[in-house]
């Protein structure tokens, strides 16, 4: 091209104000055009989104969304199926008796079968069937939608923990919270968002069923000891005691120039970024978490209503937190293993079910009078079920006693409420005798991919680029579950 064409113009120096006017319309009309090609989450408009540049800062999803959140209740441990939402009258029949097939792996010997020591009846206009430890839950059998044929790929804690987590058992991987948070960001910037409770002390596998692996770290999820009740110590650290606010924020902004510089000769050091981030976060905390973590702030019908204990406190601040724009809660029952009744099952069972069952029950009507349970996702249940033949003895597992299971990854039971979940139903089925899920099954991936199709992603499309690969939470499997979405 002659370069004569380029040569400027003495009259292009100058506007009209009718120039100047076409060009703002102009101008203004792009702008409406970006929010319809992209809109932005929760009818937020461009100026109103809060930190856009952060990591955190909200996010639209691939495709509009059921759900908005989610509360993760992790019966740790194992829970058993067969006694609790998967009724199995066989059992009765031939308890005492071998099962006419062969007994499938398990980590250790079972027996004979073993029928359930509880009672089970129909609940709700579905009619599904609950056993008699979660009547208060079952009161809501119409806006759950229970599945009878999870299952996972081996017997055992540390690897079933990690994939029902992780999506992954053996590797390391970003936590299901996280790739939530790192998709969606949150809606509140003064809080993580990803948030696990649990009381006493860690699980089995400890941080890393909420780790962050390759994401960046702002993504991890932030652990509370709920035991706890003072902030101070549910919070390690979240108020200064020797500074006031103005103090610790020209404080924070000397760390941020230093570390900015830092980090300039540093392009792209994921660790570093998340520790700049962190510090911002946990000033910004120092408020709402004060506020969040607080139930003595709930009217007392409502504290009532969740009753007493530990459990009821933890569920109480999930909702709190939930309210508050965190996008992801897991509550887990306690500290270890507790579900993992070895021996003992219809003691220990019982106790479990009694510290949350009013719990859950009330968090459920919180969810739905407070109009949040509609897209409010809540899932319910273990990293794998239990065997319906008893465990038999072995040194240093059961104390010699035989009224226990063992654990079974063949087939199990989970429930989600809510968020886009179909209510009243029941999803596949396990054999005649609670052994493995024959009718329909699903796999933890694809739960993993039916729970970001009710958060708006295509599974196969939320990716990261790690190590020369783009990763995904359900790797190179899962399908989405139509059946388990409204």
């Amino acid at each position: 091209m002659n370069a004569r064409h380029h040569i400027p113009r003495w009259e292009d120096r100058f506007l009209t104000r009718r120039d100047f006017l076409s060009r703002c319309g102009l101008g203004f009309g792009i702008v409406g055009l970006a929010n319809l090609l992209t809109p932005l989450p929760n009818g937020l408009t461009a100026a109103e989104l809060p930190n856009a540049g952060s990591p955190l800062a909200p996010r639209s999803p691939h495709f509009p969304a059921k759900a908005k959140r989610v509360i993760h209740i992790f019966a740790n441990g194992g829970p058993s199926h067969v006694d609790t939402f998967d009724p199995k009258p066989a059992l009765a029949r031939l308890h005492g008796q071998p099962l006419p097939m062969d007994n499938l792996p398990t980590e250790r010997r079972t027996g004979a079968a073993f029928q359930s020591p509880f009672k089970f009846q129909k609940y709700g206009q579905s009619g599904i069937e609950v056993s008699e430890l979660f009547p208060r839950v079952a009161e809501h059998i119409d806006d759950i939608t229970v599945i009878r044929s999870m299952h996972a790929d081996v017997p055992n804690h540390e690897p079933s923990l990690l994939l029902m987590n992780c999506g992954e058992a053996r590797l390391p991987r970003p936590s299901v919270g996280s790739w939530i948070t790192y998709g969606l960001g949150t809606l509140n910037q003064n809080l993580p968002g990803f948030i696990t409770m649990c009381p006493g002390g860690y699980p089995i596998q400890e941080s890393q069923n909420w780790q962050s692996a390759f994401l960046p770290g702002i993504y991890q999820g932030t652990y509370i000891n709920t035991q706890h009740q003072e902030l101070e110590k549910l919070i390690e650290n979240i108020k200064n005691k020797a500074l006031g606010p103005a103090e610790q924020r020209r404080q924070l902004d000397l760390l941020l120039a230093l570390n900015a510089d830092h980090a300039r000769r540093r392009a792209q050091e994921a660790p570093l970024e998340s520790r700049i981030e962190s510090f911002e976060l946990a000033y910004r905390m120092q408020m709402d978490a004060t506020d969040a973590f607080d139930i003595s702030r709930e009217p007392e019908h409502i504290r009532e209503l969740y009753g007493k204990g530990t459990q009821a406190r933890q569920l109480l601040i999930a909702r709190r937190l939930l309210e508050r724009g965190v996008r992801f809660v897991q509550v887990w029952h306690g500290e270890g293993q507790p579900w993992d009744n070895h021996d003992d099952l219809e003691e220990l069972h019982r106790k479990l079910a009694r510290e949350c069952d009013q719990r859950i029950g009330a968090l459920l009507a919180d969810l739905k009078q407070r109009g949040m349970l509609e897209d409010t996702l809540v899932i319910w249940g273990g990293e794998f079920g239990r065997t319906p033949t008893v465990e038999l003895p072995t040194p240093g597992a059961n104390a010699g006693k035989i009224n226990g299971r063992d654990h079974n990854h063949h087939g199990f039971s989970m429930w989600l409420a809510g968020g886009g979940a179909r209510g009243g139903y029941v999803h596949g089925g396990t054999d005649e005798f609670g052994f493995k899920a024959v009718e329909n099954p699903v796999h933890i991936h694809d739960l993993h991919a039916t729970l970001l199709q009710l958060l708006g992603f295509d599974h196969t499309k939320l990716t990261f680029r790690h190590a020369g690969r783009d990763f995904r939470l359900t790797d190179v499997y899962g399908n989405v579950v139509r059946e388990l979405i409204a």
